[in-house]
């Protein structure tokens, strides 16, 4: 290949490239376009105020009332149980496989971790529902059979991987002098780990724990499925609520109509979504960026 062909080559290359990294922006604004232009719409008719502060969330009945409110609870209260799950789990899991298992068990365990997070969703919302509420109900004989207990377990077992995986890299990056010069001060192994592993892998860690926040706001088919469809604003978990995601695929069945602000309803709590998972991942970068300068 002469000086000619090469560079009409790397042209070529250049150029593909340039239009891959094009079109996922062109993609991400238009998202962004559809939902800003349906929400507009939708807060034509109705107040911001009513619809951010109002604890009544009936756009489907006779008489209407567009509080977001018990949907934004019932996110958050299924993604709290979810964490409280995952991320004490995930965490010594990934200390263990860093910092304490042997090599050859490593390399078994972290992949059926993974495997974990291959199991489609809708799976688990029918383990939630069949199996695990069922469980629980013979210790809490006051659960419901749709609840916010059960999903948010089975959540976090499911995001469980997303943890584990993450935190675990960002720990085996940290160089191995920090620790020999924890040993050498005298720390014992649990101190170095604690001590001086943690806090250096904070940054990757951290992130672990948003991206995981940000995937249990994010999911649908376990709280459809399991969870209920009773916007209620309660941080009870033994009794059936609805989370934003699950309105949202409860309204695109296709039994409302387009183009009316039942419709656009969906758009609006969607918008209100990709607003909040946007703030997790800026916090993220924040904190990654903050703990990359203190162990720079």
């Amino acid at each position: 290949m002469n000086n000619r062909q090469r560079r009409v080559v790397e042209f070529g290359i250049e150029k593909v490239l340039f239009l891959c990294a094009a079109a996922s922006v062109l993609i991400t604004a238009g998202i962004i376009g559809v939902l800003m232009f349906e929400t507009l719409a939708f807060l034509r008719e109705v107040s911001i105020v009513e619809f951010l502060t109002g604890t009544e969330w009936t756009p489907l009945f006779s008489e209407k009332h567009f509080g977001v409110l018990p949907l934004v609870a019932g996110t958050f209260l299924v993604s709290a149980i979810a964490m409280a799950v995952a991320l004490p789990t995930g965490l010594l899991a990934a200390i263990y496989l860093s910092e304490y298992a042997p090599r050859r068990l490593r390399r078994i365990v972290k992949p059926l971790l993974e495997v974990l997070a291959g199991v489609p969703t809708v799976v688990y919302g029918y383990f939630a529902l069949l199996l695990v509420t069922p469980l629980l109900q013979r210790f809490i004989p006051s659960l419901s059979g749709f609840n916010a207990l059960g999903p948010g377990i089975v959540m976090g077992i499911m995001i469980l991987p997303l943890v584990s995986s993450l935190s675990e890299d960002a720990l085996h990056a940290v160089p191995n002098g920090l620790r020999e010069g924890a040993f050498a001060l005298g720390s014992t192994r649990m101190q170095a780990t604690l001590r001086v592993v943690v806090p250096a892998a904070f940054s990757g860690i951290s992130a672990s724990f948003i991206l995981a926040v940000s995937r249990a706001i994010g999911e649908t088919m376990i709280v459809a499925v399991a969870a209920g469809q009773q916007p209620r604003l309660t941080a009870n978990p033994l009794v059936p609520i609805e989370t934003m995601t699950a309105y949202i695929v409860q309204v695109s069945l296709g039994d409302t109509p387009a183009g009316t602000i039942e419709y656009r309803t969906i758009f609006a709590v969607g918008m209100l979504l990709f607003v909040m998972t946007f703030v997790l991942n800026l916090a993220s970068n924040r904190l990654r960026r903050r703990f990359r300068e203190e162990y720079a």
